[in-house]
């Protein structure tokens, strides 16, 4: 709908990387500390980005690629110039951001810091944040609490600047409305199209054509190298599933650890909240107490007075009934109430941060121990898989010294580690996400090195997963081969054919066009069509920008679009109009877009001025070079 969006992809990626931090785990150490040696990709001021950091963000974006892209993620979409100057310059962009951030002496505080990791949904259990949980999921990166919070410190510093940079921008109101009266505009075109598949047969290729594209374009027509594969699995499930663990041991573990299954106390109780913010302090704890007098002297009113009275709609219509819940689940005033009643006793009027409560307490579930039988399969799991962890550590290393002292065959290390040796289809250097574990990147770049095709030698054992190593070898090799000429002879003359006309035909379409402009219109239009910017289908999405910029000062007027692959069309503007009024939900939605576009503008510049302030130097040899 807004062009500029389409156009300004990077503004769009910057601005969304600094203003919706994600909190996902990526690169803390690339960050909080310089590693390595090696030549600089980039200085900024005073500030270097060493290879080990571009790689790192390298992987950090692959790995993102390849959660949002599953099977479909392939890593060479990283491996060009394109990419590695993209991921450079957000490496330089928060640089820049954070230079200014501590010049302007921005910081976050560590009640925010607190405030963001709890509301982090990896870190709570039970929808509650757990520590346990947090210090686990950072182990499973490879980080700690201080490097994490360091780096979520910084993120939410850049946050905050980029932030006011964009809130800053303002539009004038006749601007918007022009934007969008633009959006609204209705144009009556009609078309003209010259199909291309009606050129075919007044093209002649010339003698030797066909070969003449063949022999210069040979490359196109290779067979890529093929090969097939074995190979073997060492994972800990393959491990745990080797495993068994006796109930005894199972039984021994739960009475040594009882205390990790009691199931904590539970109370039920009903309530009547009277809110302050709705009727001001003074008078909610006067109603409150009024209708605490009313109950004592009718204790059984209770349910109706709630249904009349409360405040709580969630718990009103039934009677002020709250369920059951445990310690932490209620705010602190009335939770120490609740679990100081007796079953059946109703409290005074009870101050929270919501007003004041009238609480009957009705039910009472006492802390109670989770019975064996209930426990046992969830004890065996994580027993085994705690097994499994520990046997897998220690098989590593054996699997990965087996295949490469006996590297003649799999079938050693097979039998050592009781393994299924497996079979691949025909496989090529470029990673098939279909080739399972055989997909991996670094594996089929092992398979296919020069001592694995001629030799046949296991690969070295490549982990394709946390806790999974693969070895492979080859078994069968095809070579690239040249396709022959025959065989492929008649696809290029189609294919140059169809060049040919598509030249034919945009030649015969620019001379249609300069004759329409000239006043000579002899063509049998197609029907009238009235599209808009918001609604472009009933023309080709290629000719939609042509169509929108057409002059608009003198009516008809005239434009033709290639349709590359079809053909040409022409178009014939006949009429101009204001369309109709935007309701309010497609305004609003209108302005937020053209809002957010400002707002992206507004990063830009502001960090184009950043660059020429700090002196930004790239080193374009040391990014180019992979091989650090």
């Amino acid at each position: 709908m807004f062009d500029a969006v389409r156009n300004n992809k990077r503004i769009v990626q910057v601005f969304l990387v600094l203003i919706t931090l994600p909190f996902a785990f990526f690169g803390v150490d690339s960050y909080v500390r310089s590693v390595g040696t090696g030549d600089d990709v980039a200085k900024i001021g005073d500030i270097t980005i060493t290879q080990q950091q571009f790689q790192q963000a390298t992987r950090d974006q692959q790995d993102r690629l390849r959660t949002q892209l599953g099977a479909q993620f392939d890593p060479k979409l990283l491996d060009n110039a394109e990419a590695r100057n993209a991921i450079l310059d957000d490496l330089v962009n928060q640089r820049l951001l954070m230079l200014e951030a501590n010049k302007k002496g921005m910081f976050v505080g560590d009640d925010a810091i607190r405030r963001t990791i709890g509301a982090i949904d990896a870190f709570k259990v039970d929808g509650k944040f757990s520590a346990e949980r947090y210090e686990a999921a950072l182990r499973g990166q490879g980080m700690t609490p201080a490097g994490f919070e360091a780096q979520l410190r910084q993120d939410l510093t850049l946050q905050q600047l980029a932030g006011a940079i964009g809130q800053s921008s303002l539009m004038a109101r006749t601007v918007s409305d022009r934007v969008l009266a633009l959006q609204a505009e209705k144009r009556e075109v009609m078309e003209y199209r010259l199909a291309l598949d009606s050129y075919l047969d007044k093209v002649k290729l010339a003698d030797g054509a066909a070969k003449k594209f063949y022999d210069d374009n040979s490359k196109q027509f290779e067979l890529p190298e093929q090969a097939k594969a074995e190979y073997v699995v060492l994972s800990m499930e393959t491990i745990g599933a080797q495993l068994a663990v006796t109930e005894a041991e199972v039984k021994a573990w739960y009475d040594g650890h009882k205390d990790k299954f009691l199931q904590p106390e539970e109370r039920r109780a009903s309530h009547i909240l009277i809110a302050s913010e709705k009727l001001g302090k003074d008078k909610a704890k006067a109603k409150a107490e009024g209708l605490l007098k009313e109950i004592q002297k009718n204790p059984g009113s209770f349910a109706d007075l709630a249904k009349k009275n409360s405040d709580d709609p969630g718990s009103a219509s039934k009677g002020g009934d709250l369920g059951f819940f445990g310690r932490g689940m209620m705010v602190k005033a009335f939770e120490d109430t609740t679990f100081k009643q007796k079953e059946g006793e109703i409290s005074g009027v009870v101050e929270s941060d919501f007003g004041f409560h009238i609480i009957k307490l009705t039910g009472v579930h006492a802390a109670k121990e989770k019975p064996f039988a209930e426990v046992k399969g969830e004890i065996e799991a994580e027993l085994k898989k705690a097994a499994a962890s520990r046997k897998f550590a220690e098989a590593a290393e054996g699997f990965s010294n087996t295949v490469y002292e006996q590297a003649d065959s799999l079938k050693p290390v097979a039998e050592k580690f009781k393994l299924m040796i497996k079979q691949s289809d025909w496989l090529g250097r470029q990673a098939n996400p279909a080739a399972g574990p055989l997909a991996n990147p670094k594996l089929v770049a092992a398979l296919f090195t020069e001592d694995s095709i001629k030799n046949k030698r296991n690969t070295e054992a490549v982990e394709i997963a946390t806790n999974t190593l693969v070895a492979a070898r080859i078994v069968d090799y095809k070579p690239a081969s040249l396709q022959p000429f025959d065989g492929v002879k008649a696809n290029i003359e189609a294919l140059l054919k169809r060049q040919e006309a598509q030249a034919q035909v945009k030649k015969d379409g620019e001379a249609r066009l300069e004759a329409l402009k000239k006043g000579e219109d002899k063509l049998a239009w197609g029907a009238a069509k009235s599209v808009s910017r918001m609604d472009a289908r009933l023309v080709p999405p290629a000719a939609a920008p042509a169509v929108f910029k057409m002059d608009t000062s003198k009516l008809p007027s005239y434009t033709g679009v290639e349709l590359p692959g079809t053909g040409y069309a022409l178009f014939k503007l006949n009429k101009v109009s204001a369309g109709e009024s935007l309701d309010d939900a497609r305004k609003q939605a209108l302005l937020g877009q053209l809002g957010n576009l400002s707002a992206q503008e507004e990063v830009r510049l502001y960090l184009s001025a950043l660059r020429g302030r700090y002196k930004v130097e790239i080193n374009q040899s040391a990014l180019e070079n992979k091989d650090k």
